[in-house]
């Protein structure tokens, strides 16, 4: 059984933050409730409880998972009936330095309007959904005795700035706790503030973050497998970056987890 590179402090810390969780959650759905009303956000029609992250369970519904048959090494889901293991056409036009990557659910329309209102107008109160969605889909594939650390994908100081919070820091941390697997934020920073992904090309985003990154310390990972985590997967190229990095710090695995898979 691998020892946790993080010891002492991570299983006290990890006890503390569950009883303040336990301890905390009715006041803090009793003020959610105040603050806003109990209707779902997506559909502003029916009940939803605080707890559900104002997602209603109709709309819940057309929430699509991700299932095979998918990319064994991107995670990208192909409709039809293809039993055998395959690498899409990114996939074998691209060096990637992170052996697979995985995600709990598709882009569909529904779920990026979420995600976007939540990273860009700062509807914090969605997380419950997307930590629940995120903990049921990748909590069993990710065994603590398999991996070592989670690594969120870092933002820039200054757009983190603007943002108020990094969203994939946010979601990965309940992860870590769900799944029992320590994560850090001290091996890997954002130096460049790099244009948004969303409107470039596979090509394109390659080289907008090929030296977006770089080692914040250094700390050696000799023989540690590392999960890379970022809200949203698209061609792999933002993962694929802070991979390298833990690679050159010695990472002998690396993979990726997302809450969302985007078609490129």
């Amino acid at each position: 059984m691998r020892t946790d590179p993080f010891d002492p402090l991570l299983a006290v810390a990890r006890a503390f933050c569950q009883r303040v969780a336990a301890a905390t959650q009715p006041s803090v759905e009793g003020a959610l409730g105040l603050l806003y009303p109990a209707w779902c956000q997506a559909c502003d029609g029916r009940h939803a409880h605080p707890s559900e992250g104002y997602v209603c369970r109709e709309c819940q519904g057309k929430l699509r998972v991700v299932a095979p048959p998918f990319c064994r090494r991107c995670g990208l889901p192909y409709p039809g009936a293809i039993s055998d293991f395959f690498d899409c056409e990114n996939c074998r036009d691209t060096r990637f330095h992170f052996e697979f990557a995985r995600a709990a659910s598709v882009a569909n329309p529904f779920l990026m309007d979420l995600i976007h209102r939540y990273k860009y107008r700062d509807a914090q109160w969605l997380e419950p959904y997307f930590i629940r969605v995120l903990t049921r889909q990748a909590s069993p594939f990710l065994l603590p005795t398999e991996w070592d650390l989670i690594v969120p994908v870092p933002l820039h100081p200054i757009r983190r700035r603007e943002r108020g919070f990094n969203q994939a820091e946010r979601l990965a941390r309940p992860l870590a706790l769900a799944t029992g697997i320590p994560l850090t934020t001290q091996l890997v920073r954002r130096i460049e503030r790099t244009d948004t992904q969303t409107a470039l090309s596979r090509v394109a985003r390659t080289k907008n973050v090929r030296n977006a990154f770089e080692r914040l310390s250094d700390r050696r990972l000799d023989g540690l497998a590392c999960v890379v985590f970022d809200d949203v997967l698209t061609t792999g190229a933002t993962t694929s970056a802070v991979a390298k990095i833990l690679k050159n710090s010695g990472a002998a695995r690396v993979c990726v987890w997302s809450l969302a898979r985007a078609a490129y």
